[in-house]
């Protein structure tokens, strides 16, 4: 970025700051904290090393779950989008699962796993499964046919054909679908923690409204966007480093 565009907006957005402290200071903080209240808050919590304690935690949930769905969304859509006899059969019923929100399986969820860490894993993967399964398999399904043509003019067979053309043509895509997996399952995860979980940034924010924190809530917002930038860009890196060719 130029350095001149990096400095305009780091000055709008302590212009925003500026004038946000303003409304608040005015009497327009009853229901918004200002950052001054957040800064003390996010500091106290830092302090007492509760926010480090929440942010871990629901690092773990999202981290369990997304390493079970991602595999398994990605073998399964590669092998639905090979094999058209089992995407006869197995498409319909994931399209049928599909729509349904990640947060309707939380009772479910906690039937089934009772309270605690469960039901968070549970959502997490079950968010993160879809996005991955539907951008793999729209990625074996858009492999140009004319690769497909030489690979069986050479006798590839389907092992060699997998590896050679159907996965490196689909790696965009599983790569686009991976992120949109996390940041599914990150939000997922949260909001689960809101019901589930006794520990957690999802636990923070509902701890803190019931007790009518305002700028404890607003703490555990902004660390969420925090740590899902932060994640989003790793992604992005490993993106950038092994997909550059694409």
């Amino acid at each position: 970025m130029i350095p001149s565009r990096r400095w305009a907006r780091v000055l709008f957005f302590l212009g925003l700051l500026a004038l946000w402290q303003s409304v608040c200071g005015r009497g327009g903080g009853k229901l918004v904290a200002s950052p001054l209240q957040i800064l003390a808050a996010l500091a106290a919590l830092t302090r007492s090393g509760a926010l480090p304690a929440h942010v871990l935690a629901s690092l773990g949930r999202i981290l369990g779950g997304y390493a079970v769905a991602a595999p398994l969304a990605v073998g399964l859509g590669l092998w639905l989008g090979i094999d058209e006899r089992l995407r006869y059969f197995g498409e319909p019923l994931l399209a049928v699962l599909r729509p349904i929100p990640p947060l309707a399986w939380v009772p479910l969820a906690i039937l089934w796993f009772g309270l605690g860490n469960g039901p968070a894993f549970f959502v997490t993967a079950l968010a993160a499964f879809f996005p991955i399964f539907t951008n793999t398999l729209t990625g074996v399904q858009n492999v140009p046919k004319r690769c497909l043509d030489v690979a069986r003019i050479f006798e590839a067979d389907e092992g060699l054909r997998l590896r050679d053309v159907v996965i490196p043509s689909s790696l965009p895509f599983i790569a686009a679908g991976l992120r949109v997996g996390l940041m599914v399952a990150w939000m997922s995860v949260i909001a689960a923690e809101m019901v589930s979980s006794s520990r957690g940034l999802g636990y923070l924010i509902e701890s803190s409204q019931e007790m009518l924190d305002t700028p404890s809530v607003m703490v555990g917002m902004i660390a969420i966007g925090l740590v899902g930038v932060a994640m989003d860009q790793a992604l992005r890196r490993l993106e950038r480093r092994y997909l550059d060719w694409a």
